[in-house]
């Protein structure tokens, strides 16, 4: 196993490898078209996402020690199994994975070589542990993760330096970094839920504009052939979209005040049937979105605590942290609705410059997670627990992104999803006009 050290240079001295730290604002690998980049642009990202991996891990260690010993947070996993298993996915799909040239054509069940970590399966494959047991697991502590996710990086730059810059020979590098990408956001999330700093500034305030008006359009959803894209994500499917409005911004904290003010959380006829029996199952009478701790009603202030400590939140700045059946009620209220995948998208590609804002908070859509037409299942989906079949009809889709997405990962066709009552996550939400 390598060892780690956070400084200018990560050193591997069991091969002698220096991996370089790259800046996590660099313009030639933190933008959209990342999920088409070739092979050099993707070996500098590969080792970005990596390195904020390892900062993350670090953050952790610093606040619970090596072994991470953290309170067990409801519908999450641990932070080091999470972290391991960003380097066991990729080691699983690309250097264990002889048929790694046939991208999304290679099957599930394709011979296997062995791990560089005899436990690694035993440890990470989310097939073998489920998510109750990951916190009792007798996990390496954060020095042997960090050997581990060195040393399995080492070995995917290596096997990417000689991989033909083509599509399906690149389609499991583009998903390691994607996935990389995911799970650290999904880092924050959790650090956010156990009141850990991480300094990570919030989306500032911006002045409300008005709703936006679009025309009648056929639109076609589904990312296009190029580059790497969850099953879930991939089209076509042509949708006929009559004229509608759509607000400009995500609903902000003083508007969402005044809905609480005119007992927004005690109305049942505002409220889904579902979504008010969340509500009365929620604990201590839940009058506000989580880790709201205060409510100036008269003067429209909201303390929210954020990363451990109190934050004062601006009326301009967007509400997060709300369930669907929030979002729903809101909407309800104000005599709106909320918009579809097809509207929020194409208002999220034509009206950026009429002043449309995303990209502070992920945002929830109205209806519920459906596959497009076409749907052929990634079968590498399941491992990294992006399979979204078994909540089909369940789950709401969220569009955009939030303050903690990487901006190579901010695209208007990206989908997201979570349960209506899922409210752990930096997600708010806007509405149209009904």
């Amino acid at each position: 196993m390598v060892t780690a050290e956070f400084s200018g240079i990560r050193v591997c001295p069991a091969r002698g490898c220096h991996l370089p730290v790259v800046s996590p604002v660099s313009a030639a690998i933190d933008t959209a078209d990342m999920r088409s980049a070739g092979r050099e642009r993707l070996s500098l990202a590969l080792m970005d996402a990596r390195n904020y991996t390892l900062q993350l891990l670090s953050r952790f260690e610093q606040a619970y020690g090596p072994r991470l010993r953290t309170v067990a947070v409801p519908e999450a996993v641990p932070p080091l199994w999470l972290a391991g298993h960003v380097g066991w996915l990729a080691e699983y799909w690309i250097a264990r994975n002889p048929q790694r040239a046939l991208g999304p054509r290679c099957p599930r069940d394709a011979v296997r070589l062995a791990s560089i970590e005899p436990q690694a399966d035993a440890w990470f494959d989310p097939f073998l542990v489920g998510p109750q047991e990951r916190w009792s697991l007798d996990l390496p502590d954060a020095e042997g993760l960090r050997a581990y996710l060195l040393e399995t990086l080492e070995t995917t730059l290596e096997l990417l330096e000689n991989t033909p810059d083509q599509d399906d020979a690149l389609y499991f590098f583009r998903m390691a970094l994607f996935h990389e990408d995911l799970r650290c956001e999904e880092l924050v999330t959790l650090a956010q839920g156990l009141g850990l700093g991480l300094g990570v500034p919030l989306p500032p305030g911006a002045a409300v504009r008005p709703p936006l008006s679009l025309p009648a359009t056929r639109w076609t959803l589904g990312w296009p052939d190029r580059g790497f894209a969850l099953d879930i994500e991939r089209g076509p499917e042509a949708v006929a979209v009559p004229e509608f409005e759509i607000d400009a911004q995500a609903v902000t904290w003083a508007q969402y005040v005044e809905f609480i003010a005119d007992g927004g959380y005690d109305r049942q006829e505002l409220w889904h049937p579902q979504g008010w029996t969340w509500l009365q199952a929620q604990p201590e009478g839940r009058r506000a979105p989580r880790h709201v701790e205060q409510i100036g009603v008269a003067s429209g202030s909201v303390l929210q605590t954020v990363f451990g400590k109190p934050a004062r939140m601006g009326g301009s700045q967007p509400v997060m942290h709300v369930g669907w059946w929030e979002a729903d009620a809101f909407a309800r209220w104000a005599g709106r609705r909320l918009p579809t995948e097809a509207e929020w998208e194409i208002a999220a590609e034509q009206a950026a410059r009429r002043g449309f804002r995303w990209g502070d908070v992920r945002e929830w859509t109205a209806g519920t997670l459906r596959p497009f037409e076409g749907f052929a299942a990634d079968a590498w989906a399941p491992q990294a627990e992006l399979d979204a079949q078994a909540l089909f009809g369940q789950a709401r889709v969220q569009r955009g992104a939030s303050f903690a997405t990487r901006s190579r990962m901010k695209h208007p066709r990206a989908r997201g999803w979570g349960l209506p009552g899922r409210d752990e996550g930096f997600v708010g939400f806007r509405t149209c006009a009904v």
